[in-house]
């Protein structure tokens, strides 16, 4: 196709980045069994994650949230563990909304690209919802609700009475088996278990709304007939009231250690960088530079160079029949990335080594 060049474009990324936090997944020294408890010695060895803010990451929650993460050559095991003075739930069929009750959420990308990942919901009835989305919601995704992880073994644990308004409870835990083979299919390439030292993208959720209590009944509370809207407590920063960026997702590295042989975590990409190129992407795609999708197609656009602490990367914007291509240069680290107009990054050394 023809291309038209236009002039360049500058612009400030410095207040789109997040930082995603991090956490390094031990392998177990002997099996787990789930019943919410988490009380097996390798749960005692492992560390729980920060905790849980507000899914903007500016309020701090009333009520804390805290999980740890093992794995073997089967499972990702997680336990969460959920301060909880009121404790309750109405839904009992699985693949229903479980997030119409106070719940927690698993949300798992295997490949870093945005595309192709699984979400798991359980209430305090120990009530799952697993479904797997083609791409995020915001371009176009997809939810199926019949993928089942038929293998995924769930169960929770309270320390208090479920649906007992009479008293004040202190927590309700959950424990979960998650099949690393129904993720490894999601996966780009290889289609196989995680191995020592491989790297996916992962955030938590804790789903919490205001009550009602109507003649000994739990609801979700209401104002002017409305429900009012429900808080999203995250372990990773989502930096939007939206857990469908998975760009913005936690990182797990797995090792071979047990727990009591702790490592440091250590990207295996360039994250910073790839915050930037996202940064960018969503400005041209929902935000101040979506005027630039209506360009006639073959426009490029060249972008003044970006500067961030660091780091200076090159962009160029092209218009293209399906939507758009958005090329990020690192001279620097000598990396290419490539972003389209569904999201889905691509990277690529921008010099190649002969022997």
């Amino acid at each position: 196709m023809s291309c038209t060049k236009e002039n360049s474009i500058t612009v400030d990324l410095s207040g789109d980045i997040v930082s995603p936090k991090t956490y390094v997944v031990h392998k177990t020294t002997a099996p787990i069994t789930i019943d919410g408890k988490g009380d097996e010695h390798d749960w005692k060895n492992t560390s729980f994650t920060d905790k849980f803010i507000d899914i903007e990451g500016v309020k701090i929650p009333n009520q804390s949230t805290q999980l740890k993460m093992l794995w073997d050559s089967e499972f990702l095991y997680v336990y969460a563990k959920l301060n909880e003075k009121h404790i309750w739930g109405d839904i009992t069929e699985r693949d229903r909304v479980i997030f119409y009750n106070n719940d927690i959420e698993v949300f798992i990308s295997p490949s870093n690209d945005t595309h192709n990942y699984g979400e798991i919901e359980v209430n305090a009835l120990n009530t799952v919802w697993d479904l797997v989305l083609n791409k995020p919601y915001n371009v176009g995704g997809k939810p199926k609700n019949k993928w089942n992880l038929n293998d995924l073994q769930t169960a929770v644990f309270i320390k208090g009475t479920l649906n007992d308004p009479s008293d004040i409870d202190e927590f309700w835990s959950v424990e979960m088996a998650i099949p690393l083979s129904a993720f490894a299919e999601l996966k780009n390439r290889p289609k196989i278990n995680p191995k020592d030292g491989e790297q996916w993208r992962i955030n938590f959720s804790r789903v919490q709304w205001d009550h009602d209590i109507k003649n000994g009944i739990y609801s979700r509370k209401k104002k002017d007939g409305k429900f009012l809207p429900e808080y999203n407590w995250v372990w990773s920063n989502q930096g939007a009231i939206n857990m469908h960026l998975p760009e913005n997702w936690g990182y797990i590295q797995f090792t071979d250690n047990p727990p009591t042989e702790p490592i440091s975590f250590t990207h295996l990409t360039d994250a910073q960088t790839e915050q930037l190129v996202y940064a960018l992407y969503r400005k041209i795609k929902f935000k101040d530079l979506k005027y630039l999708k209506k360009k006639q197609v073959g426009t490029q656009i060249t972008f003044e160079p970006i500067q961030f602490q660091d780091k200076t990367l090159f962009a160029n914007f092209l218009k293209t029949h399906t939507g758009f291509t958005l090329q990020v240069i690192n001279k620097k680290t000598e990396m290419e990335y490539r972003i389209n107009e569904t999201g889905l990054i691509q990277r690529k050394p921008t010099k190649t080594t002969t022997k």
